[in-house]
Formats: C-alpha cells, sequence, structure tokens
C-alpha cells in the first residue's frame, strides 16, 4: 500500500486467492494443469505445423484454424503460468502493473477468438453454399483482412476494459478471490465508483457476444437450409463432416462464456466462477486441436505419413 496526493492509501499489489481454501488439492492440481498445458502446446503447435508442412491443406478454413491454434497457445499462455505459480508458492502476489498487462492480452486473445469462431463459420457457410465460388469467395485478401479485423478489433475491445479498470481506484482489501486477473474480481475491490466500468463491460461483451454468436447462427441457418435441399448422402456426409468439428468447438467455448454470464454475482458463487473460468482458459485451449485432428482426415493423414516416413527413416 502506498499513499497518493491526497493522504489516501492505494493498492499497488494484489494478492489471488486461487484454490488456496484446499490445500490438499493444491499439488494435483499442479499437476494437472501442468499435463494440460503441456497437451496444449504439443497439440496447437503441432496443428500449426502439420498445416504448413501438407500444401494440400493451404486453404482458408485451415489458414483460420491455423490462427485458432496460435490463439489457443496464447490465451492458455497468459493464464496458466501463473495459475501454476499461486498452486506452487507461498507468495500468490501481483502487482498492479503486471495484473493490468495479464488481463489486456487475455482478453485480446479471448475476443479475437471469439470472432475467428464467426470468422470460421461464414468459411463453412461460403464452402458448404458456394462450392464452385469457394476458392474466389475467399480470397487470401480476404482472409487476411477477417483474421487481421479479429485481432484489431479484439485489442481495441480490450484496451477500453483496461483502461476502464485502471482508471479505478483501490484502497481497501487487495485480496482477489480468483485464480486470475479476472475482470468481476479486480472490480470487486474498488473503491470508487465502478460505473463507468461496468457500463464498459456490458455494452461491450454483450456486443460480442451477441454479433459473433448472430454471424455463426446465420451461417448455420443457410448452411441447414442448404444440406436440406442436397438430394445425395454423399453431400449431406460431406457437408455435416465439414462443419461438426467447428459446431463443437463453437459449442463448448460459448457455451462456457454463456455459464459465466449467468452465474449471479455472490460470495457463494466464486468457486463456480473459478472453476468455470479455469475450464475457459485453460481446458478448452488443449480441446480444440483434439477436436479439429481427430474429426478431421486432412490432419489425421499428414499426421499418419509423418509417422510413417519417420519410422522408416529410424529403419534405414
Amino acid at each position: 500500500m502506498v499513499l497518493d496526493g491526497e493522504n489516501k492509501s492505494s493498492v499497488t499489489t494484489f494478492i489471488l486467492l486461487g484454490f488456496s481454501e484446499y490445500p490438499q488439492l493444491q499439488v494435483p492440481l499442479f499437476l494437472a494443469f501442468l499435463t494440460i498445458y503441456t497437451v496444449t502446446l504439443v497439440g496447437n503447435l503441432g496443428i500449426i505445423a502439420v498445416i504448413r508442412i501438407n500444401p494440400k491443406v493451404h486453404t482458408p478454413m485451415y489458414f483460420f484454424l491455423c490462427h485458432l491454434s496460435f490463439l489457443d497457445i496464447c490465451y492458455s499462455s497468459v493464464f496458466t503460468p501463473k495459475l501454476l505459480e499461486i498452486l506452487v508458492v507461498e507468495a500468490r502476489s501481483i502487482t498492479f502493473r503486471g495484473c493490468m498487462v495479464l488481463f489486456f492480452f487475455g482478453c485480446t486473445f479471448v475476443i479475437t477468438e471469439m470472432f475467428v469462431l464467426a470468422v470460421m463459420a461464414y468459411d463453412r457457410f461460403v464452402a458448404v453454399c458456394n462450392p464452385l465460388l469457394y476458392t474466389v469467395a475467399m480470397s487470401p485478401k480476404l482472409c487476411a483482412l477477417l483474421v487481421a479485423g479479429s485481432y484489431t478489433w479484439g485489442g481495441i475491445c480490450s484496451l477500453t476494459l483496461t483502461y476502464s479498470l485502471a482508471e479505478l481506484s483501490f484502497c481497501g482489501s487487495n485480496i482477489i478471490n480468483h485464480s486470475g486477473c479476472e475482470y468481476s474480481a479486480i472490480l470487486s475491490l474498488s473503491c470508487s465508483g465502478p460505473y463507468f466500468s461496468q457500463m464498459a463491460c456490458l455494452i461491450i461483451s454483450t456486443f460480442n457476444e451477441t454479433s459473433s454468436l448472430l454471424i455463426i447462427l446465420t451461417s448455420y441457418i443457410f448452411i441447414v437450409f442448404t444440406t436440406i435441399k442436397m438430394t445425395s448422402s454423399g453431400g449431406l456426409h460431406k457437408a455435416f463432416s465439414t462443419c461438426a468439428s467447428h459446431l463443437t468447438a463453437i459449442t463448448i467455448f460459448h457455451g462456457t462464456i454463456l455459464l459465466l454470464y449467468c452465474v449471479p454475482n455472490s460470495k457463494s458463487s466464486w468457486l463456480l466462477v473459478k472453476v468455470a473460468t479455469v475450464f475457459f482458459t485453460v481446458m478448452i485451449p488443449m480441446l480444440n486441436p483434439l477436436i479439429y485432428s481427430l474429426r478431421n482426415k486432412d490432419v489425421k493423414e499428414t499426421v499418419r505419413k509423418l509417422i510413417i516416413s519417420k519410422h522408416l527413416s529410424h529403419s534405414i
């Protein structure tokens, strides 16, 4: 704590409680999260490597998937290392500036991924509904603009929310009942009027969730109508297999976000918020490469060829 110009104490360091109320679980949780984080890095880096190696998958769908894997690595790496640290060390502190930096990057990558998933839904709409014009409609320039727009919008939203937190005064408790620098947990410690911060969070989160889901739902409504008109079973199967992985990823990602929105803001619900946030930031980045690799024949074929070539080179 330090004194500001008005002789009022100001918080410069936060204490992250994490799961400290369950001391017997600290080591098992550390080992579980370390394993998950390792699988996340290996799985997503593997997806990126497979896409880079195989010329057959140099298509818009895999271009977006490559960025999805990159974002999974990024926002998992923002959150998980600090989570692992507070599980094994006694001092669970983080500076105010460090907390703002973690929040900024974490928020940027999550919002960017939200819109990359929406862009992937649009890509699937074009692939299923206009297959003959797919390569023309989803040109490399358009794909690059869509991804760049997602990153830019994520950065703008995150910068706004981080500014709204940085402008608050923190002069009371410095204990964050969370395992990371989560928005509502930081906001609950403020001793100044949080109206601007609350409104900024409400407007940005509502707009982003509504607009991204609207793009996804609209795309899949057109996909459903197109598949209904298909007479061949082969066309139906191809359309379903094209969209199944993406639908699974969307359901898990947005389902968790909506769950966090619906949790009441009370002390009794903080454990659910912490668990849901950990699932969102630790588990989902690990699940995405598994979802796309297990259901994608191109990815599985590339991995199979790499394993065979590796085995042959060792045999020789």
